[in-house]
């Protein structure tokens, strides 16, 4: 029996990212200023890409939000139920599922971050099965595919899989630019559920032990940093601890430069990352997955792109977590943007969870 999916693209999803802007509502124009290219499109087919023969009959919306993305991975069986205003917004994600709940879809996939959740949980509720095929900074929701391969499995398998109750999140973009997390359960989704191929919500870990293991982590990378040596440190509270230790002021949730313990660039964006690798070669990058998710690379941390990461090379990759926030991360994600790169972190990694302490975490590339 065919299945009919209703899909839709956030054309501008995640352009804040490798920018620095730590999110995109809002800040396209400024995105764009600071020569910020969208990627969203290429993320969404990668994903629909893997299911061109499958027995699915499509609805989407007209150019840009949906109808080039199935064109573009050689999929013509699809019907163009809403045609959106230009540029695009909120209004028309949300008349979009409305569009498709008529249509008596059985699943709707959309391509954006957390903001494009919210907009497709306010029309469609509980009411279907939706999937979020992972572009935006942040995702700190839990309707997200780890990447887009894990979201054609998921499409594929949806009807036949078991789907769970998932948080989708309203994250507060002014509070995170100005360095404060401020999130809140905006609901719970129903998403098609496989291990290992659904992301979980962001945790946060505040117990007293945890700070100790904070310090204790910072002590040890403070220890260990080399003279003449670009660190390039990734956002978090326990990262941002390593700056503290140095007697730094850190960027919270963003990326920071420091060499000879000093800052050479504060919440740097891509292009002044790549920029200073070029003056500066022997390089480390310090990140830490986040709390339950998993995700090194690939989250709120977009300024670390797939060129800061060769550049600097993986095998400087230095990975830290408490041990409380590694007790509730069974597996570590990547999802850089560059799928191949991704492989080549290999399947496990080892994680400073203490001072000279460390555990080895296994990867997981779902594909």
């Amino acid at each position: 029996m065919t299945r009919t999916v209703g899909f839709l693209l956030n054309p501008v999803a995640g352009m804040g990212g490798a920018v620095g802007l730590k999110g995109t509502d809002g800040q396209v124009a400024e995105a764009l200023r600071r020569g910020a290219v969208p990627h969203a499109c290429d993320r969404a087919v990668q994903a629909l890409s893997l299911l061109h023969s499958d027995d699915i009959a499509w609805y989407t919306c007209a150019a840009p939000m949906g109808e080039d993305v199935l064109a573009s991975a050689d999929i013509d069986r699809f019907t163009v139920l809403y045609r959106p205003s230009v540029p695009t917004g909120a209004a028309d994600t949300r008349a979009a599922c409305r569009a498709f709940l008529d249509a008596g879809v059985d699943l709707i996939v959309f391509c954006g971050g957390d903001g494009t959740a919210r907009d497709v949980f306010d029309t469609v509720g509980r009411s279907i099965p939706v999937l979020g095929i992972p572009a935006g900074v942040k995702m700190y929701s839990a309707v997200f595919a780890v990447n887009p391969a894990a979201a054609a499995d998921l499409i594929r398998q949806a009807g036949q899989i078991t789907c769970r109750d998932s948080e989708v999140m309203d994250v507060d973009e002014e509070a995170y630019r100005s360095g404060r997390l401020a999130a809140r359960l905006y609901g719970y989704a129903c998403v098609p559920y496989i291990p290992e191929r659904t992301q979980g919500g962001k945790q946060v870990f505040e117990q007293q032990d945890e700070e100790r293991a904070k310090d204790d982590i910072a002590a040890f990378i403070a220890e260990i940093m080399l003279p003449d040596t670009l660190y390039v440190v990734g956002a978090g509270s326990t990262t941002a601890r390593i700056l503290e230790r140095l007697g730094l002021s850190p960027t919270l949730l963003g990326v920071d430069a420091v060499r000879n313990g000093e800052v050479v660039a504060r919440d740097a964006d891509e292009r002044t990352l790549l920029a200073l690798l070029d003056t500066y070669p022997q390089a480390k990058i310090v990140a830490s997955p986040i709390g339950a998710q998993g995700f090194v690379l690939g989250r709120g941390n977009q300024q670390i792109s797939p060129g800061v990461l060769r550049k600097a090379g993986l095998r400087n990759l230095i990975v830290v977590a408490t041990p409380g926030k590694l007790a509730a991360t069974p597996l570590l994600y990547v999802d850089s943007g560059d799928p191949a790169l991704d492989r080549e972190v290999g399947d496990t990694l080892q994680v400073v969870s203490g001072y000279r302490i460390a555990q080895r975490k296994r990867v997981v590339h779902p594909e």
